[in-house]
């Protein structure tokens, strides 16, 4: 019986005085997209070739400058997608396109005849380097693994004179499953492919170093790069490139240190769609790099219209957690979050001050408008919402801003509607229990017949005074029509105690038909310290305070801290 573990944690590289981790990145790298061939190849139903153009014209606008766009002795469709951008001269000039190929001679052969006639392109061969590939996949030693990627790339040479094409083909070798495969013959097989393709500089000459299968953590990757640009003879006159997938969920820190260990180019697809787990998502990878100040040369300033792309040509929808993309990136559902994220905006002039850059708000490190995105969607209303969330949406949405000792009281309301139905509340429903809670809210008083005349420099109100449907006929003065009204209230002797603690009032829009909304807070009784509010909507600021008075008097009797009358 073997007595081995199942499983072993991978063998650290041994390297002495390692430099990535103390480096920081301060460039992109060359940005490569394989949505086309390795992204594609594993959607559940493959992109057609009218899907495939859209999407090539996507990666176009997100600023690519070099995509794999098929593998073109795989089917007719992929070769004839690349002579069709070749013909159609639907690539731009300062776009090189890559066609992948194994080491066979008859499909290096197709491959190079795909792209005949082309400005630019990168041809791309690969030979597995790994024991577990060459020794027990294809029974190959590895002396045999590197005479067929020498031949290889002998063959890919000499494909590309056949054409005329030495002048404007790239060659790109990847040593399959680099992070699998012992060092050391890695570095002799690169070596010897470099000196079989010949004089090179960074531009003409990639090796791609792929962790084709995310068996090691993120920093052994970052140290097998920087060991290899130590010891690989030819690294200046080769560009360095990553490609990692993401079986184990690292792929973005894996390409990020190995970034600072030397590689210099990157490949993956937007979103990581790829086999199995797919690849790094260059989405996710870019855009960190953004929010760290580093301009990527990628746009993705309109991020929701490339999703609905993505999702349309994919069949896979974006994951509503995708770090920025999803539906949810931006969303808090916890109160103190909301309540922290309102406040950060509120203040986003004095925190820029403070901290010396342009954005720094709270639970949001990347501000949304850069995607695409818009405020308004960012706090969504469930149980585990507060105050803070509320008076948010009530603010950016409406346009309603209650005074600050309302909000606790708003947030009780909400709160209390949710725990009695459950699930979330958009914005409208939100908005319609606050004017139904608050908002000229009818009870045991009623306002009619309402007046307004001048007493020399006092002003004067007559009205009528309902009291459980009882007519009361009075009048008041005042230092302006809402005093007036409070004094006659408080001398008819039909009112309990109460006195008006708080008032603001603001406008509802800007136009010739803006209405006001004003706010009353309302202390019921000489020891207590707690407010009760009401809110009244007018086009008349005046009659709009007043109804925010009646309306906080009906919520005290509601609410049980004023006597029913």
């Amino acid at each position: 019986m073997n007595a081995d573990p199942k499983y072993t944690y991978p063998e650290p590289i041994k390297i002495e005085n390692r430099q990535w981790p103390d480096r920081i990145i301060t460039k992109p790298p060359v940005w490569a997209s394989v949505d086309l061939r390795d992204g594609n190849q594993a959607l559940p139903e493959p992109m057609t070739p009218k899907q495939k153009l859209e999407y090539f014209n996507m990666l176009l606008g997100i600023g690519f400058k070099e995509i794999e766009v098929s593998f073109p002795s795989a089917s007719e469709d992929d070769f004839n997608f690349v002579r069709d951008l070749i013909e159609k001269n639907l690539v731009p000039d300062d776009v090189r396109i890559s066609v992948l190929t194994q080491a066979r001679r008859h499909l290096i052969d197709r491959t190079i005849e795909s792209i005949r006639g082309v400005k630019s392109a990168i041809a791309h061969c690969y030979v597995a380097t790994s024991d577990l590939h060459g020794r027990f996949v294809f029974g190959d030693t590895r002396k045999e693994v590197l005479k067929m990627a020498v031949e290889g790339t002998r063959m890919v040479r000499d494909a590309i004179a056949r054409e005329n094409l030495e002048k404007v083909v790239t060659y790109e070798f990847s040593p399959e499953e680099f992070t699998d495969s012992d060092l050391n013959f890695v570095i002799d097989l690169c070596c010897a492919v470099k000196e079989e393709w010949g004089d090179a500089t960074p531009d003409t000459f990639i090796l791609n170093l792929p962790a084709t299968v995310e068996r090691r953590p993120p920093n052994q990757y970052a140290d097998m790069i920087e060991l290899f640009c130590r010891k690989f003879p030819y690294i200046k006159d080769t560009r360095v490139s990553l490609h990692a997938h993401n079986d184990q969920g690292c792929a973005v820190a894996a390409t990020e240190m190995a970034l600072l260990a030397g590689a210099t180019r990157v490949e993956g697809t937007i979103f990581g769609h790829g086999e199995r787990t797919g690849n790094l998502d260059i989405s996710v990878l870019a855009l960190n790099m953004e929010s760290r100040g580093i301009d990527t040369g990628l746009n993705f300033k309109n991020l929701p219209e490339i999703v609905r792309i993505v999702e349309r040509n994919s069949g896979i929808e974006v994951h509503p957690r995708h770090p920025y993309a999803g539906a949810l990136a931006f969303t808090a559902f916890s109160g103190s979050h909301q309540d922290a994220i309102r406040k950060g905006l509120e203040k986003r002039g004095e925190i820029s001050k403070f901290f010396h850059q342009g954005w720094k708000v709270p639970y949001l490190h990347l501000d949304p408008a850069d995607v695409g995105r818009q405020y308004e969607r960012l706090i969504r209303i469930n149980s585990q919402s507060g105050k803070g969330g509320v008076v948010f949406i009530l603010e950016k949405e409406f346009g309603i801003y209650p005074p600050k000792s309302m909000h606790p009281e708003i947030g009780q309301v909400i709160q209390h509607y949710i725990d009695s139905h459950g699930g979330e509340m958009d914005s409208k429903l939100l908005c319609k229990i606050f004017y139904d809670s608050f908002v000229n809210r009818p009870g045991v008083y009623r306002m009619e017949n309402y007046q307004r005349a001048s007493v020399g420099e006092r002003s004067g109100v007559n009205f009528t005074w309902y009291v459980n449907g009882e007519p009361h006929e009075l009048t008041g003065q005042g230092n302006g029509p809402l005093s007036a009204v409070v004094h006659s209230l408080k001398n008819s002797g039909l009112m309990p105690f109460f006195k008006l603690e708080d008032f603001s009032e603001r406008s509802l829009g800007t136009d010739a038909d803006a209405r006001a909304m004003a706010f009353v807070g309302l202390r019921t009784s000489p020891e207590s310290s707690q407010l009760v509010y009401g809110a009244g909507e007018h086009a008349n600021i005046d009659r709009a305070a007043i109804a925010a008075l009646v309306c906080a008097l009906n919520r005290a009797v509601e609410l049980g801290v004023h006597p029913r009358p």
